[in-house]
């Protein structure tokens, strides 16, 4: 027995057992998930479970070399696009388009709102032009993607899935198709998978999607957040890029949800990416003890004294009174200037309040006029965002204590 006729006979058996089947079937249009039972020539055969069963065309499962994809036992998801007039079994199509032969499929698609296969064959500065089922059709820029495309030319020649909005029919119809429908389409579902998972304190994977002065958007799956400049890195960022590029995949932890009254964008949320990573301040004491010599760079400078960065997150404060080395200085610039490397001696570490304070003057070398209160102006730690990932990285080092 062939193949063709093993998956005959496997139709047939299912056919016989239609009259059994519990009522309610997919409709046209609906997304389906089963299970492959078997491969024929052309068409699988696909167990829907207790709603009924179904066929997909292999062209659909196979990769753009012609390979297939999926074997016997493969869960697959597809589209319902209708039903085998002669058998009543329900025909599946690839959930990214199918390919169509004909004005008639083309114009059923149309009714059914399903989506179909596309190949872009040239870009103008409208859109996209296109052939499906071999009939010409337009793709207008704004409805090509989620975002405004700049390089509408780096599609042509692709194949997409595209939802036909528009049909003029005549002697040469006429289609105008949606990219971005389907897209929004599939970023309702995501969305919906993800605010189920959505909580403070929740670690999510995502996609940096745009830099900002202020900080970057992540898509967290259909659901955007946001990583405050404050919240990137310990050490001082000046804008985002130093630490994140467009595209790359992040690990983020949630700070804050505030609930909106913008339909389209429910709720805005606070990520992090400092809260994941160590804090270098929790053994700042032991790398840095009073009495030692540290090198770092100056990165400001201030009326009161200059802040020193000793390695990526952690600063010291050379008091203004430190400076000196003996002699009076009214002002930081009269002796250093930012970008600067000096040696200094460690004089106090208070870990808790993030301080450091240090001295240009060797260890044990009395400074004339030293202020002992010059540690006291060092400024106090970023509130807001700052905080709050604070206490989110606490919370969650005392869940995996316990």
């Amino acid at each position: 027995m062939t193949d063709t006729e093993d998956f005959a006979a496997l139709l047939g058996e299912f056919e016989r057992q239609a009259a059994h089947r519990p009522h309610g079937l997919p409709k046209v249009g609906e997304k389906v998930r089963g299970r492959i039972l078997s491969i024929g020539a052309d068409h699988a055969f696909v167990d829907l479970g207790a709603k009924s069963e179904g066929t997909i065309e292999l062209a659909g499962l196979t990769d753009s070399e012609g390979r297939l994809t999926v074997e016997v036992g493969d869960e697959i998801e597809a589209v319902v696009t209708g039903v085998d007039e002669d058998t009543g079994t329900l025909v599946l199509g690839d959930q990214h388009g199918r390919q169509l032969r004909g004005l008639p499929e083309v114009e059923h698609a149309y009714q059914h709102q399903l989506p179909v296969e596309g190949h872009v064959t040239g870009a103008t500065k409208g859109g996209l032009e296109l052939q499906i089922a071999g009939i010409r059709a337009f793709c207008p820029a704004a409805q090509l993607d989620l975002r405004y495309v700049e390089d509408m030319q780096s599609f042509v020649g692709q194949r997409l899935a595209f939802r036909i909005t528009k049909l003029e029919g005549g002697k040469r119809p006429n289609l105008v198709v949606s990219r971005r429908a389907l897209l929004e389409e599939e970023q309702r579902a995501r969305a919906a998978e993800t605010r189920a998972r959505l909580e403070v304190g929740a670690i999510l994977n995502g996609s940096v999607t745009s830099l900002q002065d202020y900080g970057a958007f992540v898509d967290l799956g259909g659901v955007e957040g946001m990583i405050h400049i404050s919240e990137l890195a310990f050490r001082h960022v000046k804008h985002p890029s130093e630490i994140l590029t467009v595209g790359q995949q992040v690990e983020v932890a949630v700070l804050r949800i505030d609930r909106t009254d913008n339909p389209r964008h429910p709720e805005k949320i606070a990520l992090s990416l400092r809260a994941l990573a160590h804090d270098p301040w929790q053994d700042a004491g032991d790398r840095f003890p009073a009495g030692a010599q540290v090198k770092g760079t100056i990165v400001r400078l201030q009326p009161f004294g200059a802040f020193v960065e000793l390695e990526p997150g952690v600063e010291g404060l050379i008091h203004v009174s430190e400076l000196g080395a003996g002699r009076r200085v009214s002002h930081p610039r009269e002796v250093l200037s930012e970008g600067q490397d000096v040696t200094a001696t460690v004089l106090s570490v208070d870990s808790e309040k993030r301080r450091i304070a240090l001295s240009l003057a060797p260890a044990g070398h009395p400074v004339e006029g030293r202020e002992e209160q010059g540690s006291a102006q060092y400024r106090k730690p970023a509130e807001g965002f700052g905080t709050l990932g604070d206490l989110l990285r606490e919370s969650m080092a005392k869940k995996q204590q316990s």
